[in-house]
């Protein structure tokens, strides 16, 4: 494999991450980053910046792809429930007007007809002058076939945790392990009360690259919002990993039988792990925007805090299509439009759950 001339050489708005063996999880906070254990992962390119509004607009207006949240759902799947519950949407926050219990997780999400990646706060919303901005509401279908598109992957959970440690092994930030300081700007999480009064600057998405890249020239590897990965989610790592003999290459993660939430099985969707936190997590409720966290996801549903990045595992494919940069006109057309069947799921759509940043787990799914 031919290697960059440096290892945080940037192209095409990639940066390089060196093969590394680092320790992925933590034993210290939450219990499903358990347990911390030796992994080993083999270089790759990562995106040095989550895929933007701009960007995922070339994509949509080069191949016609019609996102999972902007796809009309039939009746016939789900029987019994209202009409009103049954239009194309997305999970929208929304602040509270004051101090709420911050177990029920459904008084700052609603279910929002119209809500899309085009319409982010549902209709009426536009992505107008937020062009910079991380695309949300994005199910992981619509993320693999943007990666697809692209030429390139979404990354596994052992990549992205070791690109987001930008090379500080076993500390608890991407900065290190002591907390922001105070009047510094290092992450866009959540700054004041949590959910309903944050501090000027916070509580909503921020441009790309806002805030200090990584070790490795990665930005938002901590906050503005969640990165879909490859992986399937298991409620805590491996156990039989934890043994210095036998340090795993390239991990994979859990299985797709061992995703599903056992606390909801009349809700038969597997779930993807996803990294970094969001806006959303603040450190009286959630501190999750770290490289160890991770939460599950269910594939079929998009929310206004969760995004991605993509990889390329091969350098010889790193220039295989030009993207959108921040602040540029919009690529070529492909040579090849997408077929959007290509990844449609074999089963229907079930409505969207919600999976939140919370050690509780209110349900947020459609009213039937």
């Amino acid at each position: 494999m031919i290697g960059p001339r440096s290892l945080h050489e940037a192209r095409d708005g990639l940066s390089w991450i060196p093969a590394q063996t680092y320790t992925m999880g933590s034993d210290r906070h939450y219990p499903e980053e358990a347990p911390a254990h030796r992994v080993t992962v083999d270089g790759f390119w990562i995106e040095t910046h989550q895929v933007t509004n701009g960007q995922f607009e070339a994509f949509i207006v080069a191949t016609g792809y019609v996102t999972v949240a902007e796809r009309p759902l039939d009746p016939a799947d789900f029987p019994g429930a209202p009409i009103e519950n049954l239009q194309p949407g997305s999970m929208v926050f929304a602040r509270t007007a004051g101090p709420v219990n911050l177990r029920h997780i459904n008084l700052w999400w609603t279910w929002t007809p119209g809500a899309s990646w085009r319409h982010p706060k549902g209709i009426g919303s536009s992505i107008g002058g937020r062009e910079d901005h991380p695309v949300v509401h994005v199910a992981y279908e619509d993320a693999e076939a943007y990666a697809t598109w692209a030429g390139r992957s979404l990354p596994t959970e052992a990549e992205w945790e070791a690109a987001a440690r930008g090379g500080l092994d076993q500390k608890t930030f991407t900065w290190g392990d002591e907390p922001e300081p105070a009047g510094e700007r290092l992450a866009n999480f959540w700054h004041g009360n949590f959910p309903w009064r944050p501090e000027l600057g916070y509580g909503t998405t921020s441009p790309v690259g806002s805030f200090p890249a990584n070790g490795y020239g990665l930005y938002d590897m901590a906050g503005n919002v969640w990165d879909w990965t490859a992986d399937w989610y298991a409620d805590r790592h491996p156990a039989e990993v934890d043994k210095p003999c036998c340090i795993p290459r390239n991990p994979r993660g859990g299985n797709v039988d061992h995703s599903y939430d056992r606390r909801q099985l009349q809700f038969p969707v597997p779930r993807k792990v996803i990294k970094g936190g969001s806006y959303l997590c603040a450190d009286s409720y959630c501190m999750r925007y770290r490289p160890a966290a991770r939460r599950p996801q269910m594939i079929d549903t998009g929310m206004s805090h969760i995004g991605f990045r993509c990889v390329v595992r091969d350098t010889t494919g790193v220039r295989a299509r030009p993207l959108v940069t921040v602040g540029l006109a919009l690529p070529e057309p492909p040579h090849a439009r997408w077929d959007r069947d290509d990844l449609r799921r074999p089963s229907p759509r079930h409505p969207p759950r919600l999976v939140e940043c919370s050690s509780g787990h209110e349900d947020g799914r459609r009213r039937r």
